[in-house]
């Protein structure tokens, strides 16, 4: 029933049709089981924060102690809907790059104070606890949701076919309830601050809020975030994840 139930509201969400979720409230930095990040008296960063680049010292402050993968999804500008995905894991203090992937980010950019239906990402901090698709598990570590709720019809913003675009997502932990599927519709925030952010299958053009990337890349992301190593994204534009 609660399988139903979830699928049913993103059947019934113009936003998730239409590419991925709504918008979000983005000026507070969220830990991995989707609370706010706790204040910091001091931004200074820790030892194994220093091996990201293009993270200021306040956006580093905001990743939590634990997590030993970071995904950084840095955008070309805070009106731009380009943006290039990173995986960073942590090797004791030193933290490995992985490959720099193209993506996409939602049509107007990036905000701070991200509403439902602006066409941003909310910038932030945002733990990665959960996944699922419309294919099946192609071997996710986290747990996966197998639905057909996650068909996603249409065209986007540039005409191109939707089709496929959550054949792979990864919820990211915005207004919503960590450890439940995708699909589930709890919005803590309420309905007004959005939800439904995703990282997603690009389909070739700007999102409403998500951050997309090529097929290939998500099953590799899904096989290779892992529960146990608290697995969190830093996301926003390269002058606001510098501060």
């Amino acid at each position: 029933m609660i399988q139903r139930r979830t699928a049913v509201a993103l059947l019934a969400s113009p936003l998730l049709l239409s590419g991925c979720g709504g918008g979000a409230e983005a000026a507070q930095s969220r830990a991995d089981d989707g609370r706010p990040a706790p204040a910091t008296a001091s931004p200074t960063p820790g030892p194994q924060d220093e091996g990201i680049p293009g993270l200021g010292p306040k956006t580093r402050a905001a990743i939590p102690e634990r997590a030993e993968q970071v995904v950084v999804a840095s955008g070309r500008g805070k009106d731009s809907p380009v943006s290039s995905v990173v995986l960073y894991e942590r090797d004791d203090s030193t933290w490995q790059r992985g490959a720099s992937w193209p993506a996409h980010n939602g049509k107007d950019g990036w905000s701070e104070h991200h509403i439902a239906g602006d066409l941003r990402s909310p910038v932030g901090v945002y733990g990665l606890t959960d996944a699922g698709g419309l294919l099946a598990d192609p071997g996710s570590k986290l747990p996966y949701h197998h639905s057909n709720g996650f068909y996603s019809p249409g065209t986007g913003f540039e005409g191109e076919p939707l089709q496929g675009s959550f054949d792979y997502v990864v919820a990211i932990n915005y207004n919503r309830a960590a450890g439940t599927s995708p699909l589930d519709w709890t919005r803590p925030l309420g309905s007004a601050r959005g939800g439904g952010v995703w990282l997603h299958v690009d389909h070739g053009g700007p999102t409403h809020a998500c951050v997309s990337v090529a097929k290939a890349h998500m099953k590799e992301l899904l096989r290779t975030l892992d529960p146990h190593r608290h697995p969190v994204i830093v996301m926003g534009y390269a002058d606001w994840l510098a501060r």
